[in-house]
Order: structure tokens, then sequence, then C-alpha cells
């Protein structure tokens, strides 16, 4: 199946103006099949501000941010790009997707993330009110991004199809996260800057899992293998050698610096599916651990181990800015670019593997008029 080229511009509603959302404004702007109509905040100070404003574009939209969400719904959108954090809110935001479809409006979303593939995650009921939600309003729910999203199921499974034996497939991120601001993530949800014997909500029993372990379970499912469960959780956590400074907060000597995850899918015991993270705030700390190329502060890397032997290190960096900068756009353009085709599917959860292609038709740049 080709890719979806609507007949007219889809109207979109931007849900949330942070980290991510700034750039899915910006986004929605230069897409040529997409319409922004309008913007949600959850911050009354930029209630009635200008998107272009907030979205550091340097002109006007037209379009004021609002926390009225039934002024927004009201809009009945084709499309709803809802970026708002959920990482710390799960069951709040499946609430607010939930209405969301309920009322007959298509939604992208970066999160929850483990709606990506919720199987084994959560309850079979409340799988199913979901997908109720979505049959009676007949729309439908794509949750996606960079990681987990593209660079941990489409990419590694695109991959796949050059292999003639498949032995493992490990999707990484090897990160310096020293530049990502987001203090909650960072301190609460990871850890970093904790004393070593305060371990972070992520690294709970099963909590890696619930984040990652959609992308493991998608992976086996383009594969069509079937996972021993529960799936398997490794952890490796250091404190920081050095004073080291980051800009969601100082990370003292001997508190949490630097932590290397996965999430193990096997097959009788046989590791075939590997989600692995390795992230840092000192760039040169553990010096053991995989570091991604030089001249990089960070990338995505797939490792396919068998007939043949295939590595992949996807890297990335703003124009203006740094790799966790790009790692906004590239999660809240993956959203946008797959509007068209999440509005075209069947009422339901659409996961990455029921996508057709999805490219950036109509973004190439255009001569600078003289």
């Amino acid at each position: 199946m080709g890719q979806v080229i609507p007949d007219k511009p889809l109207r979109v509603v931007v849900w949330s103006t942070g980290t991510v959302g700034r750039h899915a404004i910006a986004g929605v702007d230069a897409h040529p099949d997409l319409e922004l109509v309008g913007v949600w905040t959850s911050t009354a100070a930029k209630e009635g501000k200008d998107a272009g404003e907030l979205a550091g574009l340097g002109r006007e939209l037209g379009i004021m941010a609002t926390t009225d969400r039934d002024a927004l719904v009201g809009l009945a959108p084709d499309a709803i790009v809802h970026t708002a954090m959920t990482d710390d809110r799960v069951f709040e935001a499946i609430d607010d997707l939930v209405s969301f479809v309920e009322a007959g409006i298509n939604v992208t979303s970066s999160g929850p993330v483990l709606l990506q593939w919720p199987e084994q995650i959560l309850p079979p009921e409340m799988i199913a009110r979901i997908e109720d939600a979505c049959a009676r309003g007949g729309a439908s729910l794509h949750v996606n991004g960079i990681d987990p999203g593209f660079a941990n199921d489409v990419l590694p499974l695109v991959m796949t199809s050059l292999s003639r034996r498949i032995d493992e497939v490990r999707v990484m991120e090897i990160c310096d996260y020293s530049t990502y601001y987001q203090p909650v993530v960072m301190n609460e949800i990871f850890g970093f800057g904790r004393p070593m014997d305060e371990v972070g909500m992520l690294f709970q029993p099963g909590i890696l899992s619930m984040a990652w372990g959609s992308v493991v379970r998608q992976i086996a499912a383009g594969l069509d293998v079937t996972l021993d469960e529960p799936l398997t959780e490794e952890v490796d956590r250091r404190p920081a050698e050095r004073d080291t400074e980051s800009v969601s907060g100082e990370v003292k000597q001997g508190t949490m610096g630097a932590v290397r995850f996965a999430v193990l899918g096997k097959v009788e015991g046989t590791p075939r599916v590997v989600l692995e993270h390795i992230t840092r705030i000192d760039p040169d700390q553990v010096a053991e651990w995989e570091k991604p190329p030089p001249g990089s502060g960070g990338c995505y890397r797939v490792r396919i181990t068998g007939e043949p032997m295939m590595q992949v290190d996807l890297t990335h960096h703003g124009e203006h800015g740094d790799h966790n900068v790009s790692g906004m756009i590239t999660t809240a353009q993956r959203l946008i670019t797959t509007v068209p085709a999440v509005v075209a599917a069947e009422p339901g959860l659409v996961r990455a593997v029921d996508l057709p292609l999805v490219t950036g038709r109509g973004l190439v740049a255009r001569p600078v008029a003289r």
C-alpha cells in the first residue's frame, strides 16, 4: 500500500506547547497536507499567546493557545497531534486519548509509549476500552515517536528485510543526556543526580518492560516470533565520576551519573529481540560501554546478528542545536507525517507495523526568492 495523500488539508490541533509541542506547532505549519486550527496548553501564562510565538517561529500564525479543552474538541478537527507529558500520568493520559477518539477525533501521540503494543502490558479490558472508544467515534489512535518509535520499530524491521537468517535484533540508544531538558524525567524517573541507594522509578521491577516492552513485542510480531513471557530486564547504574553540569540539574560526583539498561525478548531462553539504552551525563564516563560515532552526542544503533551481519547508526542534530533538540523534532515529525495515514486507517489502535509508506512528502525546501 502506497502512502496516503489527502484530497484537502487535514485540520489539526496540537496538544501541548512544551519541549516537543513547540516543534509540533512548527511542523504542522510547514506541512502542506495539514492545517493548524488549534493549540492546547497546560500553562495559564501561555493562554492567549500566538502559536507562532510559542513555537519560536518569529511570526504569528493567528492561532491562540488555550487551556479550554472543550473548545478545542468542539472544533471537530480531523486529528490531534498529542505531545503532552505522559510519563508521570499514564492512566490519566489514556483517559484523555480515549475521550478524543470517542469524540471522533483521530490522534497521533508521543505517549503513553506502552500503547505502541499494549498486549501483555495493559489488562485486556483496558485495551478493549480503547478499541471500543475508537469504534464508537470512528477514529484511530497511533502512538509513536523516535524512541520508543521509529528508531526501534520501523527502522529495524525494514532492515530485517535484507536478512537471510536472523539470530538477534538489538536496537540501542547511546546518548549524552546532559543537554536534555526534562527535569521530571531526568531526576525523578531516571534518578540522575540522586544518591545511588535511591533507585529511580524507571528501574523498579516491571517498569522497563512497561515502557519498552512494546518495542520488543512489536519487532517480534513483525518477525512472527513468540517470545517467552515475562520479558527479562537488566539494569547497570553507575555513580558520576566527577561533578557534571546538566540542563536538568547538576549531577554531583558519587550520585547516579550513568545507566545501561536492557529489555530482552527471549525465545526458549535465547535473546532474539533486545532493546538497550546507554545513557550518560558525562560522555567520557564508563568507557567500556558502547559509544556513539565520534563527533556525535548520541545515536540510535540497530545491530542485526545473523546472515548477513548488519549495523546502522542513526545520528541526528539540530540545525541550530544539539542531538537532544533534534530528538524533539524527530519525535514531533514522526507524529505529524503519519497523520494522513492514521486518519485514513480503520478505527482502532494503529501500530507501526500497520502503517503504509510514510515520507516527508511536500517538505523539500523551496528556493529562496531573490
